[in-house]
């Protein structure tokens, strides 16, 4: 029987190097301690705000200033917390550091109204004087949220409330990754293991029907036995953002969302619209998916299993790193020769361990490396894809912060995924030049785009409308409960799936499962940002003179617009539904190509 790892089994050079943060746990609690001696002294520049622009400016720097240290400090923690979610050590660290930043919240709580409440004619002056003349944007941001900013005391009990806000996220996190068993199941050959959040896709993509089943059925039962205490913490969290809404004086939950992009309603809303009108070729996809593996009724786990079965895929670590080094040569010199130092020098955590967390990500702050965490699976081609895509969030990362300036180093959710998925599709057009004339590798690799658009296009879609119907009866006084949020899903599943799919009862408890679910309203921007990310991606590789210049233009912009407005610069208009409907369009000539592969 194969086992899950403990974290001291695996060995260091698959580790990620957390040392160019902290030396070691003490000095990650010297700087702890200076950052939460530093928070009386947000009273020196309490109601001095209108004064003169150079003390708006020393109270900007001051908060930037215990800000950059509280995001060093809160990065290193829960990135050691996420390495073994049964740590106790490194809990308690996360812990704190949740708890420095909700009072550094609440002592900074009087930042925002204090800036709004200066009139209008001394603000001009203020932003034309040239010692702020890096921070016009970073204002603009500020005094455009004027009419949802309450009272100074309003602000400081709601940033006295954050931690105890993030229960429900911190509930779900800790059940589903420390405390839930998923049981053992048998693969073709006999042989146990024991089922995790790691190798359940890779098990719905066996070949053996059997395998594939029993692996849906023995994962969903874990969340059958504990559906009433998620389904609360689930509910609870989206009342939380319910009354954050209402709190800061926004007509929905959604509108709250969108206002920190100054994102359009429409943009969410025509992502629905748009995908909804394009559900033939993804039911097109899904009956020939039925007919090749030759079933009577497809049900989701035959949705996964690679449609050329019989390709064995075997890709080590450093074989992906290469691979991926190689898919992304059209970007130029300066970014593959930065990825592979990133890759092969301390940036990832590579493999599975007991307690570590689920998935993948990249994170970091200003001050670090924009670290990965990957539970990388040889024998899945996702992993590979995972690899590259998480490569993308950390050079998008790594451009932003070496060419911005800590106020602007961060880039927004929306654009994101944009860089992440330009990489995946890069590395499928080079996987199918790779290996060309080789059908069987050439189906398996369009029917793995299929799948990838599939599950980020009108996956993350469906999603999207989950969350916003949900919190809409939440805003119309509804009772959210566990029969609420499965037959909302229920009725969503069948909606996307059509007669293509046998949705089966568990099925219904998938929506139990998504973590996403605990930040309100990010969903959508998967499946937008792959919309742009084939956009640009296309022009690439199609050689378009500018492309890879405007494209890595965008990788340095990080927070200093917009999103909408930096997807412009790389060529991309997201208010229209040109890059939704491309892409459909695009998934539909994928399924065309792969039946003439299969015929």
């Amino acid at each position: 029987m194969t086992t899950i790892p403990e974290r001291h089994e695996i060995p260091d050079a698959h580790k990620w190097d957390l040392t160019p943060m902290f030396a070691d746990d003490a000095a990650w609690d010297a700087l702890f301690r200076e950052t939460e001696a530093r928070i009386p002294g947000y009273k020196t520049y309490q109601g001095r705000l209108n004064e003169s622009a150079s003390v708006l400016k020393e109270a900007i720097d001051y908060d930037l200033s215990v800000n950059r240290s509280l995001e060093l400090l809160y990065t290193y923690a829960h990135l050691r917390n996420d390495e073994d979610k049964t740590n106790a050590t490194y809990d308690g660290l996360f812990q704190k550091a949740v708890n420095l930043y909700a009072r550094i919240a609440q002592a900074s709580s009087f930042f925002t109204p204090e800036v709004q409440a200066i009139d209008e004619t001394t603000m001009k002056g203020f932003l034309a004087d040239p010692a702020l003349s890096g921070y016009r944007f970073f204002m603009e941001k500020i005094l455009r949220y004027k009419a949802h900013t309450r009272s100074e005391e309003v602000e400081e009990l709601l940033a006295m409330s954050a931690e105890a806000m993030g229960a429900p996220s911190r509930i779900f996190s800790q059940l589903d990754n420390a405390d839930m068993r998923f049981g053992t199941i048998e693969d073709e050959t006999g042989k146990t293991h024991e089922l995790s959040h790691g190798n359940f896709i890779a098990f719905l993509m066996n070949p053996d029907r059997g395998v594939r089943k029993n692996a849906f059925t023995t994962y969903y039962e874990a969340y059958e036995a504990h559906k009433h205490t998620i389904g609360a913490s689930l509910s609870s969290a989206i009342k939380k953002d319910l009354f954050i809404s209402r709190a800061k004086r926004f007509d929905a939950t959604l509108s709250r969302a969108l206002f920190a992009d100054n994102v359009d309603k429409e943009v969410y809303t025509g992502l629905i619209e748009n995908v909804r009108n394009g559900f033939s070729p993804l039911f097109d996809y899904l009956s020939l998916r039925k007919s090749v593996l030759g079933v009577d009724a497809l049900h989701i786990y035959d949705t996964y299993v690679p449609l050329a079965s019989d390709v064995a895929f075997h890709m080590d670590y450093d074989e992906a790193v290469e691979v991926t080094l190689e898919a992304l040569a059209p970007l130029g010199e300066a970014y593959v020769s930065t990825l592979k130092k990133g890759l092969t020098g301390g940036w990832v955590d590579r493999y599975e361990n007991r307690g570590k967390r689920s998935g993948a990500y990249s994170s970091g702050c200003y001050d670090s490396n924009p670290y990965i965490l990957l539970n990388h699976d040889a024998t899945s081609i996702n992993s590979l894809f995972t690899l590259a895509h998480e490569a993308g969030h950390s050079m998008h990362s790594h451009y932003s912060r070496t060419t911005q300036p800590y106020i602007y180093g961060d880039y927004t959710i929306f654009v994101a995924e944009v860089a992440s998925t330009l990489n995946e599709a890069l590395l499928g057009r080079h996987l199918l030049e790779k290996y060309k004339g080789d059908k069987k590798m050439e189906t398996y690799i369009i029917n793995r785009e299929i799948d990838n658009i599939r599950g980020t296009l009108y996956r993350q879609t469906m999603f999207a409308e989950f969350e916003m119907r949900i919190h809409a009866m939440a805003a119309d006084n509804q009772a959210i409960t566990l029969t609420t949020l499965t037959d909302l899903y229920g009725s969503l599943l069948s909606d996307y799936f059509g007669d293509t799919l046998e949705v089966d009862e568990a099925l219904k408890l998938e929506c139990l499962r998504i973590p996403h679910f605990y930040s309100s309203f990010y969903v959508y921007k998967y499946a937008t940002g792959i919309s742009a990310a084939l956009d640009i991606a296309g022009r690439i590789l199609a050689g378009e003179e500018g492309a890879v210049s405007r494209y890595m233009e965008f990788l340095t912009l990080g927070g200093s617009r917009f999103p909408v407005d930096e997807l412009r610069i790389a060529g991309v208009d997201m208010t229209r539904p040109d890059p939704v409907n491309n892409t459909i369009a695009h998934f539909g000539s994928l399924v065309e190509r792969l039946k003439t592969l299969l015929s």
